[in-house]
């Protein structure tokens, strides 16, 4: 039996990063061997290509090589980092993985959805996740904590990214991506209300997470 791999999406501001590392302290808490990653990036190579994608100097950046480099960091982190920590059955979580390419290159540019799942199957050689967190908030409030984070006012100024940067339309279009995803695949997506304090939010995945655990466990 091979390790679980949960991926945590939803629009820029939505609280996945600090939601993944909430469950990956209560993981470890109750004795589970937890990797946590993150997209792009996780491995060398991978953060090399963020770096090209995120850069807002990059402003010229044509759709088509977007796609092109978020499915060549994930060919890199899948084969290199995931697909490894998952045959040693670890339980690994992800901060992003396809449904994210869906949401924001399909959706949010236009790009050919079918186009878009055809690179990232091919780049992760059909890996899927078995539970996606979708943390789901309205447009103005995730571009609202975003730009509470780059003036500073919550401690250290960050500079929005290439894609943050993006206008409202753009965000709505990923936003209604995510949903759409929620649809598609009831089965594996949970959305998750992130408009609500952290610990409520962590508390509702912790006990859907230790479900899907102990399913895993008894197969």
């Amino acid at each position: 039996m091979d390790g679980i791999f949960i991926t945590f999406e939803g629009p820029d501001g939505a609280g996945k990063t600090t939601q993944l590392r909430k469950l990956a302290e209560e993981l470890r808490e109750n004795g589970h061997d937890v990797v946590v990653t993150r997209e792009p990036g996780g491995t060398v190579i991978s953060d090399q290509i963020r770096g090209i994608i995120l850069d807002p100097i990059n402003q010229e950046m044509v759709d088509q090589a977007e796609v092109l480099l978020y499915a060549a960091s994930r060919a890199q982190h899948v084969h290199e980092f995931i697909l490894p920590a998952l045959k040693a059955k670890r339980i690994v979580l992800c901060d992003r993985f396809i449904d994210a390419s869906i949401a924001y290159q399909a959706y949010g540019l236009g790009v050919d959805v079918e186009t878009v799942k055809a690179v990232n199957r091919f780049a992760s050689s059909g890996l899927q996740a078995t539970r996606t967190y979708i943390l789901d908030v309205p447009v103005e409030v995730s571009l609202a904590r975003l730009h509470h984070r780059a003036s500073g006012s919550g401690g250290i100024a960050q500079q929005l990214d290439r894609i943050e940067q993006k206008n409202v339309e753009y965000h709505s279009r990923v936003r209604a991506g995510f949903h759409q995803i929620a649809a598609d695949h009831q089965k594996r997506v949970r959305v998750i209300d992130a408009n609500r304090s952290e610990d409520e939010i962590a508390g509702d995945i912790l006990a859907d997470c230790k479900r899907l655990i102990e399913e895993h466990l008894s197969v």
